[in-house]
């Protein structure tokens, strides 16, 4: 194993944009201390969350795999699989969705659609997200799916193929069901991933009213109208689940996300949503450490038409660190002790160990960058030798 040291310098001059695909090498919750940093704030709320969208890092925790009902955060679910239909071609927000009799019962939350008539994808989806219309998602889901029931399928199964391990739905809406339930974990999830795969959609969070059927209704998301970095995502609430907020926002090219659940009021979910955000804005900070096809190291390869492969990573590498940890970022890269052509595109040939005030916080693997045929039989003999006297 060949072993090289390198400092991050000279990748943290600035910090990069949040945006793009995100390699997940660094372990949640393994957060390091350059210096003392303060506890997270204690909410009144029975689970929270706050987790960095980009790197994946949960930077504080209360009760996150503790099972709730998600009441109308089940609608997070809703519009990601009408956005997933939508992408792919078999849905369009200007298709017609015919409104049947038991959408229009609905109760609770509603856009007001009638029984009988019309209307198109994207103002269901409009109400779904900004009016949070209990008979906009039945409708969606009737339309999509032929049944309400039908739908509900599709989202278990795209909650387990999402990662959401401790989350049933038994309706599209999040009316109550004792076989409802969800935690603030899954829920980040299903946020981080609207977010990530669809961006066009997720802006429909950030409206802040919508007129249907000549009733306009604001976004109950207040904190869209009390701090401006936020834009998104979802409110919740019913009598056992409590006041319930799931809110994105960006500040110095930072996306967090919280999810605050069981809280007493709607003031309260606000305000200690505010607080949890202010404490993940003011302390920590997210930096690219690896660009996708960056070439991180060159190794010497053995037998090859080349004598050297140039290796880097598939994805990019995001890290969420304490501000002042950045200093003491290190890497050291280990490689392969004999690497052999042929070599193909994406073959492992040694990991890039990252630390910080001298912890790991993770390690990734680094892949060929290029393909390196087998060289021909007298550069072989001449390797063949040259490995024998070393």
């Amino acid at each position: 194993m060949q072993i090289y040291s390198v400092t991050f310098l000279r990748v943290l001059r600035c910090c990069f944009p949040v945006l793009g695909l995100v390699f997940g090498a660094i372990v949640a919750g393994n957060i390091v201390h350059a210096a003392p940093l303060p506890a997270p704030p204690q909410l009144s709320a029975n689970s929270f969350l706050l987790i960095d969208n980009t790197s994946g890092e949960i930077l504080a925790e209360k009760n996150p795999d503790m099972r709730i009902e998600p009441a109308s955060l089940t609608k997070l679910m809703t519009a990601y699989l009408v956005a997933t239909e939508i992408q792919q071609g078999t849905l369009n927000e200007s298709d017609l969705a015919i409104i049947s009799e038991f959408a229009q019962s609905m109760p609770g939350s509603r856009m007001f659609v009638e029984a009988g008539t019309t209307v198109t994808i994207g103002d269901l989806l409009r109400g779904l997200i900004v009016q949070s219309g209990n008979d906009a998602s039945v409708a969606l889901a009737e339309h999509v799916a032929a049944s309400e029931q039908g739908f509900v399928s599709m989202m278990n199964r795209m909650a387990e193929s999402l990662g959401m391990s401790n989350t049933h739905f038994m309706n599209a809406s999040g009316l109550p069901d004792p076989e409802h339930y969800t935690t603030a974990r899954d829920l980040s999830i299903i946020s981080r991933r609207m977010i990530q795969d669809f961006p066009v959609h997720y802006a429909l969070y950030s409206q802040r009213s919508f007129k249907y059927n000549d009733i306009e209704q604001n976004n109950r998301n207040k904190l869209l109208w009390r701090d401006g970095s936020v834009d998104g995502m979802k409110t919740g609430h019913t009598e056992a689940a409590g006041y319930c907020l799931v809110a994105s926002a960006v500040r110095e090219n930072m996306r967090l996300t919280s999810i605050v659940l069981g809280t007493a009021s709607d003031k309260t979910r606000l305000a200690e949503t505010q607080r949890l955000l202010n404490y993940g804005f003011r302390f920590f900070k997210t930096e690219r450490i690896y660009e996708a096809g960056e070439i991180i190291q060159s190794a010497r390869i053995w037998m090859g038409k080349s004598e050297e492969i140039e290796l880097g990573v598939a994805e990019d590498l995001y890290v969420t660190l304490p501000r002042d940890a950045f200093d003491t970022l290190h890497s050291q890269i280990e490689l392969s002790s004999y690497i052999k052509a042929p070599a193909r595109i994406g073959q492992e040939f040694g990991r890039s160990v990252i630390t910080a005030d001298n912890q790991v916080i993770g390690e990734v693997p680094l892949l060929a960058l290029q393909k390196v045929e087998e060289g021909g039989i007298l550069r072989r003999m001449k390797h063949s030798i040259m490995r024998y006297f070393q």
